[in-house]
């Protein structure tokens, strides 16, 4: 596989260009994520950012520190400091050498690096994918990078112990004919490729 280092960064600088378009009037639309909003997906996805950021350290955290908080007044600006944050932080010499804690996955690792820097790249693709659909506009990910994160994706368990409503995916959908690698991804993470608003 490609390095995953590098995919994880492209998937990160895809979201960023995303969040960037987000207006204040944007924060309550719809997004294909159960119940959430574009406010709660960008809660969600700063909180990963910070929590990936300091895996990569070697730290331990507890699921307090995982909980989403409100963004501030400067969406914008709080998104892309988490997205410098863990970028940043997999790009640090020896870090694929580290064991990832994190407390919201299975029992908690530790990971192994490249495995920890997976889910993290499979969650940013997806992501961007919910947050292009709410908007409405393209999610800006290259078919490579839905190619990558596919293989990845299909190491996701899809049993009812695993998914369904309040778990990180749902049961994986047909994505119907002509389906793109993002479209197959998306379907096999939980998501119909044809979701509107």
């Amino acid at each position: 596989m490609a390095d995953i280092i590098e995919l994880n960064r492209r998937s990160v600088r895809a979201t960023v260009d995303l969040v960037n378009t987000i207006k204040p009037a944007d924060l309550a639309r719809p997004t294909p994520c159960a119940g959430w909003a574009v406010r709660d997906l960008l809660a969600h996805q700063i909180v990963q950012n910070h929590g990936f950021a300091l895996a990569a350290s070697g730290a331990r955290s507890d699921l307090a520190s995982w909980q989403p908080r409100p963004p501030g007044e400067d969406h914008v600006a709080e998104y892309a400091a988490s997205a410098q944050a863990v970028v940043a932080a997999f790009a640090a010499d020896g870090v694929l050498d580290r064991a990832f804690f994190l407390p919201e996955i299975r029992d908690g690792g530790p990971f192994p690096a490249a495995m920890a820097i997976g889910f993290h790249f499979i969650d940013c693709v997806v992501h961007a994918w919910d947050f292009a659909r709410a908007l409405g506009v393209p999610p800006g990910i290259d078919d490579d990078l839905a190619a990558a994160a596919l293989p990845l994706a299909a190491q996701v368990p899809d049993t009812p112990e695993s998914r369904g409503s309040g778990k990180a995916f749902l049961p994986g959908v047909e994505p119907g004919g002509a389906a793109t690698a993002l479209d197959r991804l998306v379907a096999l993470l939980g998501r119909s490729p044809s979701w509107t608003p």
